[in-house]
C-alpha cells in the first residue's frame, strides 16, 4: 500500500438501519475507514414526531437509534480497534440526512436495500436517493451472494469522450490501499445505440434485436483509438500510484451489461454520476443507475465534483 493511503482524510459515513445485513455494511465501512486513516461516523436516522417541528423526535425511536449506533460502535472497536468511530441520531428522512452530510465527508456507505422493508426492490430508495444527490461518492454495499468468491480487483467504468476524472482517482486510491489490480474498462456501444447501423433499431431492456448485426467499418477506429486513451490514462496515473499495476480493457456491447460482466468477480467497480450539468442532481446517468441497481459486487458512484 502506498503511503498516500495512511493520510487522513474526511470522515467516513456509513448510514445504518435496524436490520439483519447491517453487519456486513458497518465491516466494509470501518476497512474502507481503516485503510483510509478516516474517523467512521455511524449515522442512524430517528423518525420525526411532529413532522411541522424538525427538533421533535419519538422518544421511543431516539432510544432504539441511540442502541443500534452503540452495538454497531461496540463491532467496530472490536473488530477494527485503530478505527475511530462515532455515532450521530439526526432527525428526519434519513435520505436528507446523509446528503445534508456529504459534504463534509470523503465517502459514504449504504447498504443495498435500505428501503424500509420492501426487501423486492432491486435498491432501496434511501441508497439511490443517495447516489443520486451526495456531494461525495458514495459505495452501496450488496453481501456477496452464497459461492462468489471476489477478486481483488477494481474495475472503473471509463468514457473516454468524457473523461471523469474523480472516478479514476478513487478506483485508483482504493486500488493502492487494498493492494488491489485495477481494471480500466471501456465500452464500445456503437452497435448498441440509436446512431448505429442504418435499418437496426436499439435493443430494448438489454435485448439485441433478431437477424445478423453487421459491424460499423468505423469500430476497429474506434477501439484502437480507445485502447490508446486508457494507455494514456494509465500512465498519467502512474506516476501518483506506482504500485498499481493497471490494465486497459475495450469491450464492446451495451455500456451497463458490459461493465457488469468485466466487474462479475470484481472487490468493487467504480463509476462517475452524470456530473456534467445540473442534472445530476436530478437523475444518475442510465449506466450508472443500471449498474447500482444490479451489480453483484459494491458499485462506488463518484460525482464528477466529488474532491479527495
Amino acid at each position: 500500500m502506498n503511503d498516500t493511503g495512511r493520510q487522513r482524510t474526511r470522515p467516513i459515513i456509513v448510514g445504518v438501519e435496524e436490520a439483519p445485513d447491517q453487519d456486513a455494511v458497518i465491516r466494509f465501512a470501518a476497512r474502507e475507514a481503516d485503510l483510509c486513516n478516516a474517523e467512521l461516523r455511524i449515522v442512524h436516522a430517528v423518525p420525526l414526531l411532529a413532522p411541522a417541528d424538525p427538533h421533535i423526535r419519538s422518544p421511543e425511536a431516539a432510544s432504539q437509534g441511540t442502541a443500534v449506533v452503540e452495538e454497531f460502535k461496540a463491532l467496530v472497536r472490536l473488530e477494527f480497534p485503530g478505527v475511530t468511530v462515532t455515532g450521530e441520531l439526526p432527525v428526519g428522512h434519513p435520505a436528507a440526512a446523509l446528503v445534508d452530510r456529504s459534504s463534509e465527508a470523503s465517502l459514504i456507505v449504504l447498504g443495498h436495500r435500505g428501503s424500509g422493508g420492501f426487501p423486492r426492490l432491486p435498491l432501496g430508495s434511501v441508497s439511490w436517493q443517495v447516489a443520486t444527490h451526495a456531494r461525495c461518492p458514495v459505495i452501496v454495499f450488496r453481501p456477496a451472494t452464497p459461492g462468489r468468491q471476489p477478486q481483488n480487483r477494481v474495475v472503473v467504468g471509463v468514457d473516454i469522450r468524457n473523461v471523469c476524472e474523480e472516478a479514476l482517482e478513487l478506483g485508483c486510491a482504493e486500488a493502492d490501499r487494498r493492494g488491489a489490480g485495477l481494471d480500466l474498462v471501456y465500452v464500445d456501444d456503437v452497435r448498441f445505440s440509436p446512431q448505429g447501423p442504418a435499418g437496426v433499431a436499439p435493443p430494448v431492456f438489454g435485448l439485441i434485436p433478431p437477424g445478423p448485426i453487421e459491424q460499423p467499418p468505423e469500430a476497429d477506429a474506434v477501439i484502437e483509438a480507445a485502447g490508446r486513451g486508457l494507455d494514456q490514462e494509465i500512465s498519467r496515473l502512474r506516476s501518483r500510484f506506482p504500485h498499481v499495476d493497471a490494465e486497459a480493457h475495450v469491450v464492446q456491447g451495451r455500456p451497463a451489461d458490459a461493465l457488469l460482466e468485466q466487474a462479475r468477480d470484481a472487490a468493487l467497480l467504480v463509476v462517475g454520476s452524470r456530473g456534467r450539468t445540473g442534472l445530476r442532481r436530478l437523475l444518475l446517468g442510465s449506466v450508472s443507475a443500471e449498474v447500482l441497481h444490479t451489480a453483484q459486487c459494491p458499485v462506488a458512484v463518484v460525482p464528477a465534483s466529488a474532491q479527495g
